[in-house]
């Protein structure tokens, strides 16, 4: 029972469990009943309350303890003993040891009752369904006989004895058709209907326990269902059909479907959720000054012959110290899930938790994650908590217990796009220095908060966390933030740190705010290559001519790409600004070379490259000279010369006419006879053919390789007459049979070719031949070229004639002395040029 109010009473748990079970003490009407007398007897409906007092009086009352009948009802002499409420709440019955059972109509007279029996009534039951007409109303009183009161027809009451009792009847409970009463020796049930007992369960013998001494606790859990608690003994008995059905045997039978006994007396039993029970439980033992202890209720799960105990509250009712255990009672509202507790000078009324309850408790014992589960449960229903008032408590704590992390994922589920949400709460971060924690999570899509929101946490990453700051101003749009604000806040603070990551970060900064100059700076200075994708994202070509070298030594091929691309720069402009690091400018004229070598040539940009090839990369320099004519040669002889590139130096002799020293080199220098034919081959000078003979006389090895190529270009007898008789040469006679069968193979060559080309003549003269003597279509869109009239018509008489070259002539138009010759276009315009000739 946890306080509710100022008024409500005092629980304590005995352990941490999650209670089951909420409690409210009655107050109002009640507690002045209370002062001047004591409940000796209470029953329960859905609608109300009605207690019987020690001095015989009645009273109805609300669950919040106030009377709601102002009727008096006609009371008992002496204490009232039990009381019993028609289903409908319309009729009460009540007994007393005065011997009168009265039955009042709430809304009625007509159907009130009195019966005198002149002895003492220990219990009554009114029939459930006593609301209606006819043989309903009835109702059952128990002393030392059990007898069925019913009201005839002509308004008298007729009273028959169904059954003798073993010693007094102490309880009874009546549930549509099932009687349950309770005596000295066991349990019975009446089958109300058949007129029959189903059977006794009679009580256990115990030593120094005497039957009378305690009440027996009877409960209908549903119509099959009884529960019953009997000094510490529970018992659930079962109602049911029986299978078979035999003559003088009950239709129905009893049977015990589960036993256990419990460390306390039993005051009152109830049922709760399945197999759960709330059993209202009498100490065994007294405390150190002989005094009753405090009542507890058990909260219990049921077995076949044990339990579970599932919570436990101990209970602070007035004057506990001094009842007893008959003195309590438990009274239960099976549908309604409601307890009401009572003693001679308390009520309390006892609810299930319900989820506000479980939250309130779990957050109580702060178990927010348990609470959040709850809160988040589809299909529940909450009065006093939401699941932003929790979630804020969760958060609160977790904040206090410097879980941060959690505390930043909690707000991301808690408050997701809720832009009041996020501005109330996100300052509890900011308090403690922890809205790094929660950065990931705030909205930054369509839902946005207030710029200086998110500047708070860009200034915690630049105090705290530099690399943070940097993802930060890379991630985050510049839209949400004041970026001028931010920059000169940056710029303070690199005055004490002027970390790379924050270098970095100011030039993002520059950035956004345009001042893309000073990005610029910002990036060369750290060394970074995002520098190229800001010259390429926002075009910023102009703005780094005078760092083109700079960039070159950051990351030359990204540089290149930008100078290459669509002109960026102007090459005039690359070119001077790479004037002092000719490394660079190989670097970028050789990639200007790759992509377009006529635009070089064009800015006449070779000469530069013959020197910087000749420096950087001397494979490539014979090739350019071989495919360009925009260099000097002069000048790149000089500089070959200068570094003995002798292959190119033979070139260019070569492209300068001076073939006698180029070959001298190759044959000198390069010793590569080899290379000195080919040269040979390429100028195609007779006379340079008889310098390489001369310069090989000397050279056997190279004779013989003369000797096995030169048949070829060169009348072999040349180079024959020349060699000393004496000369040794190595290979000789294979290299004379190379020589000869070249020879006789390009004569042989010759001769082919000759025939090859008569014939093609003859050939083709017949073609032409045959191609003359065909006939010209001439039609209506012919034109004389003599008088310019249709060559086909209707007025046209005569023949018409066309000559090779496609002239078309009428017959009378061409003098008879040129017919047989040719046209006379074509005659006169020889005849004129002869005669201009």
């Amino acid at each position: 029972m946890t306080n509710q109010s100022d008024e409500k009473s005092d629980i304590e748990t005995v352990e941490e469990v999650e209670p089951k079970l909420k409690y409210v003490r009655l107050t109002n009407d009640v507690q002045t009943i209370l002062t001047k007398d004591g409940v000796s007897y209470l029953a329960a409906h859905p609608k109300f309350l009605c207690i019987g007092t020690n001095w015989g009086s009645i009273h109805l009352l609300d669950f919040e303890g106030n009377i709601v009948n102002n009727r008096q009802l006609r009371p008992h002499t002496v204490a009232v003993n039990q009381i019993s409420i028609d289903s409908r709440g319309e009729f009460i019955a009540t007994c007393s040891d005065d011997g009168n059972v009265f039955v009042y109509g709430l809304y009625t007279t007509e159907d009130s009752q009195e019966v005198s029996l002149g002895r003492c009534v220990k219990s009554v039951a009114i029939d459930p369904l006593y609301h209606k007409s006819g043989n309903y109303r009835r109702f059952i009183t128990g002393d030392d006989r059990l007898m069925l009161h019913e009201r005839t027809f002509l308004g008298r009451t007729k009273s028959v004895v169904l059954c003798d009792v073993e010693g007094v009847v102490h309880n009874m409970r009546w549930h549509n058709r099932f009687v349950a009463w309770a005596s000295n020796i066991g349990l019975r049930v009446y089958d109300i209907i058949s007129r029959c007992s189903l059977g006794l369960i009679k009580w256990d013998k115990r030593n120094n326990i005497i039957p009378s001494t305690y009440r027996c606790n009877l409960t209908w859990k549903d119509s099959g269902t009884l529960l019953v608690g009997w000094v510490d003994t529970v018992r659930i008995c079962g109602v049911k059909r029986r299978l078979q059905r035999l003559k003088d045997v009950p239709e129905y039978i009893v049977e015990p479907l589960s036993m256990f006994r419990i460390d306390y007396f039993i005051s009152g039993i109830g049922p709760l959720n399945h197999n759960q029970l709330v059993i209202l439980c009498y100490s065994k033992e007294k405390d150190e000054n002989e005094k009753a202890m405090r009542p507890q209720l058990y909260v219990v799960e049921a077995k076949e012959s044990k339990y579970v105990e599932l919570c436990t509250d101990n209970l602070s009712l007035r004057d506990f110290q001094d009842f007893g255990c008959n003195d309590y009672a438990l009274e239960s509202l099976v549908v309604e899930n409601l307890f009401v507790i009572v003693s001679p000078k308390d009520i309390v009324v006892a609810n299930p938790c319900d989820a506000d309850d479980r939250i309130e408790w779990l957050i109580e014992h702060n178990k927010y994650a348990e609470a959040m589960e709850i809160v988040n449960s589809k299909n529940i229903v909450l009065n006093r908590n939401s699941r932003i008032s929790v979630g804020k408590k969760f958060l609160d704590h977790l904040l206090f217990v410097e879980e941060y992390v959690e505390a930043g994922q909690l707000t991301a589920e808690l408050f997701g796009n809720d832009k009041k949400l996020w501005q109330e709460e996100i300052f509890k971060f900011a308090q403690v220095h922890q809205l790094r924690q929660v950065s990931a999570y705030i909205p930054r899509g369509e839902v946005t908060l207030d710029p200086h929101i998110y500047e708070m946490v860009l200034y915690e990453y630049l105090k705290l966390e530099p690399e943070g700051f940097l993802k930060i101003v890379k991630q985050w749009s510049p839209s949400l933030y004041n970026v001028s604000a931010v920059t000169n806040a940056l710029i303070e603070h690199l005055i004490v740190n002027s970390s790379s990551e924050l270098l970095e970060a100011l030039a993002i900064l520059y950035t956004h705010s345009g001042k893309f100059d000073k990005a610029l700076g910002a990036y060369l200075k750290l060394n970074h290559k995002g520098i190229f994708q800001l010259i390429t994202k926002q075009n910023l070509y102009p703005l780094i001519h005078n760092m083109i070298e700079d960039l070159m030594q950051l990351d030359c091929e990204q540089t290149i790409k930008i100078l290459l691309e669509k002109d960026t720069v102007p090459i005039d402009v690359a070119v001077a600004k790479l004037q002092d690091n000719r490394l660079y400018l190989y670097t970028y004229l050789d990639a200007l070379e790759k992509k377009d070598t006529r635009m070089l040539a064009r800015r006449n940009l070779h000469k530069d490259l013959v020197s910087l090839y000749a420096e950087f990369a001397r494979e490539k320099l014979l090739p350019l000279l071989k495919r360009s004519d925009n260099y000097s040669i002069a000048l790149a002889l000089e500089e070959c010369k200068r570094l003995e590139y002798y292959p190119e130096m033979v070139y260019l002799l070569g492209r300068m006419g001076n073939t006698k020293d180029a070959l001298n080199l190759v044959m000198s220098q390069l010793q590569d006879i080899e290379q000195a034919i080919e040269f040979c081959k390429d100028q195609n000078d007779a006379d340079l053919w008889h310098d390489l003979i001369g310069l090989s006389l000397d050279q056997p090895n190279f004779l013989k390789v003369l000797l096995r190529k030169i048949g070829t270009y060169v009348d072999p007898r040349i180079l024959i007459r020349r060699i000393g008789k004496r000369t040794q040469i190595p290979g000789l006679k294979d290299a004379l049979v190379k020589m000869m069968t070249d020879y006789n193979l390009q004569v042989s060559v010759e001769d082919g070719c000759a025939k090859i080309v008569v014939s093609d003549c003859f050939d083709l003269h017949e073609r032409l031949y045959n191609v003359r003597r065909k006939g010209c279509g001439v039609d209506d869109q012919h034109l004389c070229s003599a008088c310019q009239k249709c060559i086909v018509g209707q007025d046209t008489v005569g023949n018409a004639l066309i000559f090779y070259c496609q002239h078309v002539f009428h017959e009378e138009c061409i003098p008879a002395d040129g017919l047989e010759m040719a046209c006379i276009i074509c005659t006169d315009s020889r005849t004129k040029q002869a005669a201009f000739q």
